[in-house]
């Protein structure tokens, strides 16, 4: 029995049906985006596409959701190229390879707008015809007429509108106005801080951690405890390796030396997703944001990273809003907050994994004192909860307020440590900040 082959099937002898068939393929595609982009999937990769460090600080695994959306997008080239292959009939490398093919699906991307469903086809819809139509009339008289059409199309998308039509045009018709900022729920807090709800058990044990950047050794073996349900408070002069300290312990960088561990759980070793699954939340010293993901999105993130349902990872996102004062603004794209208002946003994300510690890395920077007395009385109420907190920070003031204990670094390596009180009274820590001239003109 002869068997035929299979693009057999899809050849026709009216041409309109292969329209048909390229419209079902696209209406096909569509609906698969729309309920990818309205899920955790996609919720997912806008995060990833935004701000990766960030959506992996918050325990999203970036690598799976790549993985998952070359699959799911292969499927759809698949299906795709197929379709184009039984129309073409002879399929050569110029056809299916060449630079005009390989370039379109690019441009019109980038000139309807990407990360959205609407993009592509709007860019499809407006380039498509107006280069096929410019070729069918000047073809003859212009070489190549289709590229100059993409190529013009690019240069103007990224003078006039880099993200693309579609997000140009809303962002243009839809500004939401900001809230009235709703005041905290909180007390202020005293100008001591009064004795933290602990028993004194450590939670995160940190012995000789090092890294080192060739020849500049950022963390020498540092060694710490941070009791359970109390604020631990990290400064030191600028550029004494505070924050490397943080990126080796959530796993952002690689450890040379040393140990830590997590109630017992080792830490060094994991990678940034497992670290934050394991209950670390973590804050940046620049504030890492979604901008265009609404403010519950942003918190959601990092429910989701934490393994939650979605009905339950919305409910820990709008819990954690309401923990920090920002339930009023749940509906505003992060792009439109105020540096207060994405502080407490971050605080919020990290919150929404429900971590058993935090790490918060110079919260209170570029904040007035009054907003600084803001996030400080959040801080305070997390501790009343019982929350473990290591906090880096440059406002000496605030960390007398509120830290139970305080770890000076400099050059990398531990300098003091002890109450905050005996802290900034040693010599050797006015010194680092200070300088010698300073220490001498106190002695005296």
């Amino acid at each position: 029995m002869k068997r035929e082959h299979p693009a057999a099937f899809l050849q026709f002898s009216d041409p309109r049906i292969y329209t048909v068939i390229a419209v079902g393929l696209l209406l096909l595609a569509m609906g698969v985006s729309i309920a990818v982009e309205n899920t955790r999937f996609g919720l997912s990769l806008m995060a990833i596409r935004q701000n990766e460090l960030a959506a992996e600080a918050a325990g999203i695994n970036a690598r799976l959701w790549k993985l998952r959306a070359v699959v799911v997008s292969g499927a759809m080239g698949a299906a795709a190229g197929g379709l184009y292959a039984c129309v073409l009939l002879v399929v050569t490398p110029d056809a299916v390879f060449g630079v005009l093919v390989s370039a379109q699906a690019l441009v019109v991307t980038l000139f309807g707008g990407v990360a959205t469903v609407w993009g592509p086809l709007i860019g499809a819809v407006i380039l498509i015809p107006l280069a096929e139509t410019l070729n069918a009339e000047l073809g003859n008289i212009i070489p190549g007429i289709q590229g100059v059409v993409y190529g013009l199309a690019i240069i103007v998308i990224m003078l006039l509108a880099p993200e693309g039509l579609f997000w140009t045009v809303r962002d243009r018709f839809r500004k939401p106005a900001l809230a009235t900022p709703a005041p905290l729920p909180v007390e202020p807090i005293a100008a001591t801080a009064p004795a933290a709800a602990t028993d004194g058990t450590p939670l995160l044990q940190v012995t000789g951690l090092s890294r080192a950047f060739g020849g500049l050794r950022a963390v020498d073996e540092v060694s710490f405890t941070v009791p359970r349900g109390a604020i631990f408070g990290i400064i030191g002069p600028n550029g004494a390796g505070k924050t490397t300290l943080f990126n080796v312990l959530n796993g952002v960088l690689a450890a040379d030396a040393g140990t830590a561990t997590l109630d017992g759980e080792a830490m060094v070793g994991r990678k940034l997703h497992q670290i934050a699954r394991m209950g670390v939340g973590r804050t940046f010293q620049v504030v890492r944001s979604f901008p265009r993901l609404p403010l519950l999105d942003n918190v959601v993130v990092g429910a989701y990273g934490a393994g939650l349902s979605d009905t339950d990872a919305v409910r820990a996102a709008a819990e954690a809003l309401n923990r920090v004062g920002l339930s009023h603004l749940t509906d505003v794209p992060a792009g439109q907050l105020t540096n207060k208002g994405l502080r407490l946003m971050e605080l919020a994300r990290a919150l929404a994994g429900r971590p058993r510690l935090l790490l918060l890395d110079e919260t209170l920077a570029g904040l007035g004192r009054e907003e600084c007395d803001d996030v400080l009385a959040v801080l305070q109420r997390l501790r009343a909860e019982g929350m473990t907190i290591a906090i880096i920070e440059h406002t000496m003031h605030a960390m007398l307020r509120i830290a139970d204990s305080l770890l000076v670094i400099d050059h990398g390596r531990v300098l003091a440590s002890g109450a905050p009180r005996e802290v900034v009274e040693n010599p050797e820590v006015i010194e680092a900040y200070l300088g010698k001239k300073w220490l001498n003109r106190c002695s005296t």
